[in-house]
C-alpha cells in the first residue's frame, strides 16, 4: 500500500514536470494536455469516485503551484471531475481498450468547463469567450490523444499485484 501511493505522487510529480516544461513549448491553438487531469481520469476509472476525488485534489493542487490563476481552481476542476468519471466508470465495460481516450477527452471537456466557469465567477479576465471554449475543446482533444501513455504509467504506478481488477 505505501509503495502504491508513493508511486502514485511519482506520477504527479512527474507529470507536473513534463506538462510545465516539455509541453509548453508544444501547445496547439494555444492549448496544451491536462496531463494530471487525464491521470485523474485513469485513477477514477480504476479505483473509482472517492479516489478520483482524492487524487484530482492533490495532483490539481500541484499544477495549481505552476498558475497564475487562483489557487484551488485546477484543484477543484480536477476533484469534481475525478468524482464524476468515478461514478461513471461503475457502469463501464471495465476491459475496454478504446476507453482511455474517450475518458481523457470527456474529463478534459468537463474539467476545463468546471476550470473555466469557476474562474469566470471568481473574476478572472478573458475566461468567458470563444477563446476559452476553443482551448478547453483543443485541450481535451490533445489529452485524447497522449491519454494511452498516461493511463499506462497510473496503471503501473496503481499496480498491486494481488489485485487482478485494473486497465490494460
Amino acid at each position: 500500500m505505501l509503495i502504491r501511493r508513493l508511486r502514485l505522487v511519482l506520477v504527479v510529480v512527474t507529470l507536473v514536470v513534463i506538462e510545465t516544461t516539455v509541453f509548453r513549448h508544444l501547445t496547439i491553438f494555444d492549448a496544451l494536455p491536462s496531463l494530471c487531469l487525464v491521470a485523474t481520469a485513469a485513477v477514477a476509472y480504476e479505483e473509482g469516485p472517492q479516489a478520483g476525488a482524492i487524487f484530482g485534489f492533490l495532483s490539481g493542487l500541484a499544477i495549481d503551484m505552476f498558475l497564475s490563476t487562483p489557487l484551488g481552481l485546477s484543484a477543484l476542476a480536477y476533484l469534481l471531475t475525478g468524482f464524476g468519471l468515478g461514478v461513471f466508470q461503475g457502469g463501464v465495460v471495465r476491459e475496454t481498450r478504446g476507453i482511455a481516450p474517450v475518458l481523457a477527452a470527456a474529463g478534459g471537456l468537463v474539467g476545463g468547463a468546471i476550470f473555466v466557469l469557476v474562474g469566470g465567477i471568481a473574476g478572472e479576465d478573458g475566461f468567458f469567450t470563444l477563446t476559452s471554449v476553443k482551448i478547453v475543446v483543443v485541450a481535451a482533444a490533445y489529452d485524447a490523444l497522449v491519454a494511452p501513455l498516461v493511463f499506462w504509467f497510473v496503471h503501473w504506478a496503481n499496480h498491486d499485484p494481488d489485485r487482478t481488477r485494473g486497465w490494460r
